[in-house]
């Protein structure tokens, strides 16, 4: 029986009204990805576009790592008439009619005719998905409670992998039988999820202006976020963290695809072994993210998913050895789309708790952005040589090595008191420190 009840527990909190409006934020979230990603892959593909060309558009992706850059418009900027709604109500229903509208001119864009209108179309809507994502990351942030964090990181990754997957299979099929231009009319129909969810929640109660209404101080909006973030102390082995944690399972998984190539594996065995069973491993990482988060607090669920990433990259070195084996690709795929499912969720959660009520949309802009740039510049650059020059096997060690950094660091600021003074207001209940940061 009080198993029973536990696992009601455990269940409740993904029902709660702001996490189902996670939930449908992040389904809106997602589809943008697959506007420039896959779905516009496939549709160049099929225009006959030289694969060096195609492959340049994932330059697109790059507007997301510099969101940072105008997030504190979001902050700081009221919009007239339309900000009488409130600051982050106002700005998520324009930037859904801006993703929106940059859809439809993506969807006019018409490759055989303009390559470079195609490629310009494609920047738009990476530049409108990252200001959608802004909004909706300190939307999200500002309208879930401190102990709702855990399971609204893991609803809105839900909601992603939801946006992104769906969109993408409702473009394949409408574009099959209406052609493109049809299909990413009907795929920006995805931005109204986060429509529906900003209407019925409102605006965010614990929302904090940045600067006062009567006078839009710009230069405070801009330096502001940052004086306020580096003035914590130990801010810098923050930031250090931040760009270390997650170099080596980046370095691990953009090779996945080579190793499967070079071991042999087929289309078939691919799709259902690393497409279709991590995908449900993934959603069940995501899941026991946010019961772990709840359960051990901020700081331990934080170390223990570190250690996860980490296994997870051993993981690939022993597929590497042990050769072509399905069952030994079910074992790692479905351990590193769990531990990823885990650490997404508790990461998120933590990187939330570290901005500010008044900064919220610019420090967690400027936070994801530096957990994802430094990992992605070194595997473009390096990853391949380094798997030519030591083979798979020595790489995947190499990454796990990786890997310890962001942990020592981690542990470091446990120890230290760092991982609580660090914290911003989005972690504390009316200025008191919540229990779920523990």
């Amino acid at each position: 029986m009080s198993k029973s009840k536990s696992w009601l527990d455990a269940v409740k909190p993904y029902l709660e009204k702001e996490a189902v409006i996670a939930l449908l934020l992040g389904i809106s979230s997602g589809f943008p990805y697959a506007m420039i990603g896959s779905t516009l892959t496939t549709r160049l593909a099929q225009d006959g576009i030289d694969k060096k060309a195609v492959t340049a558009f994932a330059l697109a992706f790059l507007v997301y790592n510099f969101k940072w850059m105008w997030a504190w418009i979001v902050d700081g900027v009221h919009i007239p008439l339309l900000g009488r709604m409130g600051q982050r109500l106002s700005w998520l229903l324009l930037s859904a009619a801006f993703v929106a509208i940059a859809v439809f001119n993506l969807a006019f864009a018409d490759p055989s005719s303009s390559l470079l209108f195609v490629a310009y179309s494609a920047v738009l809507v990476g530049f409108a998905g990252a200001t959608f994502d802004i909004v909706i990351d300190a939307y999200r942030i500002e309208i879930l409670r401190p102990d709702q964090q855990g399971v609204g990181a893991g609803m809105s990754q839900y909601g992603w992998r939801l946006g992104s997957a769906g969109a993408g299979a409702l473009a394949l099929v409408v574009a099959a039988r209406l052609g493109w231009e049809a299909a990413y009319i009907v795929c920006a129909a995805f931005a109204i999820p986060a429509v529906i969810a900003v209407l019925w929640g409102g605006e965010p109660a614990r929302h904090r202006e940045a600067v006062a209404r009567k006078a839009i101080n710009i230069g405070e909006s801009i330096i502001g976020p940052f004086r306020e973030f580096f003035s914590r102390h130990g801010a810098w082995l923050v930031l250090l963290f931040i760009l270390l944690h997650k170099i080596g399972d980046t370095l691990a998984n953009l090779t996945l695809r080579l190793l499967l190539e070079d071991l042999g594996f087929s289309n078939d065995e691919i799709a259902i072994y690393d497409v279709g069973f991590g995908f449900w491993a993934y959603l069940i990482g995501i899941f026991v993210g946010g019961v772990l988060y709840a359960k051990m607090g901020l700081k331990r669920s934080v170390l223990l998913s570190l250690f996860l990433m980490m296994i997870s990259n051993l993981s690939f070195a022993l597929l590497a050895n042990a050769g072509h084996s399905n069952w030994g690709l079910a074992a790692t795929i479905g351990f590193e789309n769990f531990a990823s499912g885990v650490a997404g969720t508790v990461l998120v959660a933590y990187f939330a708790a570290l901005c500010d009520l008044r900064f919220t949309a610019a420090h967690y802009a400027l936070i994801s952005s530096a957990a994802s740039i430094v990992g992605r510049f070194l595997t473009g650059t390096t990853a391949g040589a380094m798997v030519e020059s030591m083979g798979f096997f020595n790489f995947y060690i190499l990454t796990m090595f990786a890997a310890l950094p962001g942990i020592i660091l981690f542990w470091m600021m446990m120890r230290s008191g760092l991982a609580d003074s660090s914290i911003g207001t989005a972690a504390t209940f009316d200025g008191k420190p919540s229990n779920g940061v523990g």
